[in-house]
């Protein structure tokens, strides 16, 4: 019995005449290796690995569709896996099961250039994406930081630093290809920007990580690369203003694209990580304007009065793609240079998101908490949207640093529950955050239980995640 979800695991007796039928049907695509099975239970997240009982290779959604049907008929859960990058525990095999592997999946099926739109498999990853674009004029703005799969990405609902002005994965998903619990193929949605037939079923998979359906093809919006892109930065000597900068630009209706902010410590991990010599460790806001020429310098012009009433120094700008790369790759670093300030540790990476009117308050007051507890806890945040997170590095192997840090990283969850936003912005709520999740959702949770028993009534579907038990 698993003590985070109280489920059983799958009958021994089985998972071994399942694994056999999928050896015979897929052969090789079929593994049981244990150093295998490892590195499919489990994300970037902290903690051990929760291993599947075996990891299958699909290839093609009929696959998906009957590998889940023999799951269902054994009542073997059913877990499946993209990039392995998400960080809330949902890749863990808690009632073990079957990993299903989707990155054979990974074909660009269609692109209408003309209605802004593209069909992918759900193993295609962004790059992937945007590589294939890159000479029609096109691109896919979302942009998480790892080089995740769209598939995982519809599943936690991701975002990222192009969701101030883009939106999330729910604005730009126009329909899904999914296979249910039952082994039936289902596709939702369609190429019309809107609809009013029916339930919205498409956003009802969109977020559900994996516990209603196995996500299997997708359709995306895309946008036009715009004429201009221009990437920027200004550094602060206080804390405060930067973050007040943040929603001043905000409310001010200026229509940045990217809006990100790192604190002190965490510019000192990627000054170090990514030979950034040049900048201070300070304060800092990393910005990316699109548009026309004049639109962007417009733009430019009225940040610049907001961070110079704010006490920003002065602006770094880029307009070359080469710079601008370099810049976005020391911000998409991130994450590796701060567990690079404390190699060895394990990281608990929160997820706040808040009314932008409560953001400064909400950084400030997390500070406050990372301070106390004596772990090393660096800040970055899609601030452009309210979202923020701290990065808790602290010694895994040792119970109550482990323990002082999952309590560090739920009170800065429920806090911005009680400021009126959520404790997961784009991360998802996975295993990490059921408890904060059973408080957040109230009498909810109830609704959305009756929608996965209606769904998957033998909870074969990546069972114990997202909904508190």
């Amino acid at each position: 019995m698993s003590p985070d979800t109280g489920l059983a695991p799958a009958s021994g007796d089985a998972v071994a005449s399942l694994v056999e039928t999928l050896k015979a049907r897929f052969g090789e695509r079929v593994s049981t290796a244990q150093a295998m099975r490892d590195s499919h239970g489990r994300g970037e997240g902290a903690g051990p690995p929760a291993a599947p009982d075996a990891v299958v290779f699909a290839q093609t959604t009929e696959e998906v569709a009957e590998i889940v049907a023999l799951c269902s008929q054994r009542r073997v859960p059913v877990i499946p896996f993209g990039a392995g990058s998400s960080l809330e525990g949902q890749l863990d095999a808690v009632r073990g099961g079957i990993s299903l592997d989707l990155t054979g999946l990974d074909k660009i099926l269609e692109v209408n250039a003309e209605d802004l739109d593209v069909k992918v498999e759900a193993g295609v990853t962004r790059e992937q994406l945007n590589a294939h674009l890159r000479d029609q004029g096109l691109f896919f703005p979302l942009d998480p930081g790892a080089n995740a799969t769209l598939g995982g990405m519809a599943s936690t609902r991701a975002s990222g630093t192009n969701a101030v002005r883009y939106g999330t994965m729910r604005e730009v998903t126009l329909g899904l290809t999914v296979v249910t619990a039952s082994g039936e193929i289902v596709t939702t949605g369609g190429r019309a920007r809107k609809s009013s037939a029916g339930y919205d079923l498409t956003r009802l998979f969109v977020g559900a990580e994996g516990t209603l359906g196995v996500i299997t093809e997708l359709r995306l919006r895309l946008f036009g690369v715009p004429e201009r892109i221009t990437s920027g930065l200004c550094q602060f000597d206080s804390f405060t203003n930067a973050v007040e900068a943040v929603s001043a630009v905000i409310q001010m209706g200026v229509p940045v694209a990217r809006i990100e902010f790192l604190d002190t410590l965490q510019m000192q991990a990627c000054i170090a990580y990514s030979k950034l010599d040049e900048l201070a460790a300070k304060p800092t806001l990393f910005l990316e304007f699109h548009g026309s020429p004049a639109s962007v310098d417009d733009q430019i012009e009225q940040v610049r009065e907001i961070f110079d009433a704010m006490g920003g120094g002065a602006f770094s700008w880029a307009d070359k793609e080469e710079d601008r790369s370099r810049l976005w790759k020391a911000r998409h670093d991130a994450y590796f240079a701060a567990r690079a300030l404390a190699p060895g540790t394990q990281s608990i990476v929160t997820d706040a998101c808040v009314p932008i009117s409560r953001l400064a308050e909400a950084v400030e007051a997390a500070a406050r908490d990372g301070e106390k507890s004596g772990f090393a806890c660096p800040i970055v945040g899609h601030v452009g949207d309210g979202n923020f997170h701290v990065m808790i590095l602290h010694d895994g192997e040792d119970p109550d640093a482990a323990k002082r840090a999952k309590a560090l990283s739920d009170r800065i969850a429920r806090r911005a529950v009680e400021m009126g936003g959520t404790s997961t912005g784009e991360h998802g709520i996975g295993l990490n955050k059921l408890a904060v999740a059973r408080e957040e959702l109230g009498a909810s949770a109830a609704l959305m239980r009756t929608i996965k028993d209606a769904l998957d009534p033998h909870s074969i579907m990546n069972p114990g995640k997202t909904l508190p038990v």
